[in-house]
């Protein structure tokens, strides 16, 4: 601490009280030696303190500007050929144009892959309409989904989606798009429990779809029989599914959906094979919070920077509430066919919370991840959900099929539609991510 001048008061208080003269105040010999060492150290080092300074002023008035290692382990992303000619441009952020010439990217019946709950033209749809909107960015253009770029860029490598049905969806498209460069004899896809395997034996390359739903170990892992109201979660899980996913060249990662059971999640802090189970209850947020870092753990340990790529798909909106959009209380996607037009739209089934989360834990991330931010560009297209155009796995009763909102699915996607945009974002990140 630096001392104070002795005060003229102090220095008289042990004098008699009769008048004298005044006297100067002495100049301390600590503090002319202690301003006699301030100037050497300002002489010797001034440039450095200026700059430490200087520093810690434009980090405390900007703390969310990327340093520059955190630019540079940006610039050199593995796959990427480009720049977009508009560099900067947030291709997230736009508007759907109607396209009947370049829409859809594929026919529904040439693609065999789709799942009968997603194919709603054979399952009576009367419209086509959902198929011919393109996602149009504001200041910039999307480049054209290369199949054979993307081919060739797989070869001898594996791709694999893990998640849940929404991610396999996205899966599924990426196949589509891609399949008919690829002879019959030459292609194949099987099925080993939660892992889809489709080979392009050509190509000696792989594109997979893991099911994970909240990428931790959970009790709704089983890939055909997983509808569980009481869905406990595992802390500390992520290897119990990780380890399948070890060796993998791009990854495209979500989780959101199966998370939504309420404001609380159980997570279980043992084993399954616990005789007795301890379970405790977080709140959606930290629980989500909670497998976000362990997969950003995970992916550090096994991923490469340096050859590898990693992606996270942000949340799928549903629309299961007309009076979102300002329609009549108790619909649903049911019978819409045309897109929301109100660009600051947001959906309730949407958590605005979540994706904080997802901002704070990423933005902490020592690994690049590229966020794959489709919510906003998907929640106008309440036109494009299955509704009630797929394959039902339990009969119908007669209450239901006279009241076709009471089963409409407005969580996932027909195809082709909008999850071959989400391709397309994912194609452009890929090779144009700058």
């Amino acid at each position: 601490m630096q001392p104070s001048p002795p005060s003229p008061n102090n220095s008289s208080s042990s004098s008699s009280s009769s008048p004298s003269l005044p006297r100067k105040p002495r100049f301390s010999p600590y503090l002319f030696t202690l301003l006699v060492f301030i100037f050497f150290v300002a002489v010797l080092y001034g440039e450095d303190l200026a700059c430490i300074f200087s520093q810690q002023l434009q980090l405390d008035l900007a703390p969310a500007r990327p340093s520059p290692a955190t630019q540079k382990k940006w610039e050199k992303l593995p796959f990427a050929i480009g720049k977009l000619k508009e560099e900067g441009c947030d291709v997230f952020s736009g508007r759907w144009v109607r396209d009947e010439v370049t829409r859809p990217l594929y026919d529904e019946s040439d693609c065999p892959y789709i799942q009968p709950q997603l194919t709603c033209q054979e399952h009576g749809r009367p419209d086509r309409s959902y198929q011919y909107w393109r996602w149009q960015p504001h200041g910039c253009d999307l480049p054209s989904f290369n199949a054979s770029l993307m081919l060739e860029t797989l070869r001898g490598k594996r791709m694999m989606f893990v998640g849940d049905s929404l991610n396999r969806g996205q899966y599924v498209s990426m196949i589509c798009l891609l399949h008919s460069l690829i002879p019959d004899e030459e292609k194949s896809i099987e099925t080993f429990d939660s892992l889809t395997v489709f080979t392009a034996k050509e190509y000696n390359a792989t594109i997979e779809f893991y099911w994970a739903p909240f990428l931790l170990e959970s009790n709704s892992d089983n890939a055909v029989i997983h509808r569980i109201s009481d869905r406990i979660v595992r802390r500390g899980s992520i290897n119990k599914h990780g380890r399948k996913w070890k060796g993998v060249d791009i990854m495209v990662f979500n989780t959101y959906l199966w998370w939504m059971t309420g404001l609380n999640m159980k997570i279980l802090q043992g084993s399954f094979e616990d005789e007795v189970q301890d379970i405790v209850e977080l709140s959606t947020e930290d629980a989500y919070r909670m497998a976000m870092k362990s997969m950003l753990r995970w992916v550090r340990k096994n991923m490469n920077p340096k050859k590898t790529r990693v992606f996270f798909t942000s949340m799928s909106p549903s629309h299961g509430k007309s009076i979102d959009w300002g329609g009549e209380e108790g619909g649903n996607c049911y019978n819409q066919t045309t897109l929301i037009d109100d660009p600051n739209y947001w959906g309730s089934d949407s958590r605005k919370s979540i994706m904080e989360v997802i901002g704070d834990v990423f933005g902490q991330s020592k690994f690049p991840i590229t966020f794959l931010n489709i919510t906003q560009l998907s929640s106008y297209r309440r036109d494009a959900h299955t509704s009630i155009y797929k394959k039902q796995w339990t009969p119908l009763t007669s209450e239901q099929l006279a009241n076709p909102v009471s089963y409409a699915d407005c969580v996932h996607w027909c195809m082709p539609g909008l999850q071959d945009t989400w391709n397309e974002l994912l194609f452009t990140k890929l090779f144009y991510p700058y």
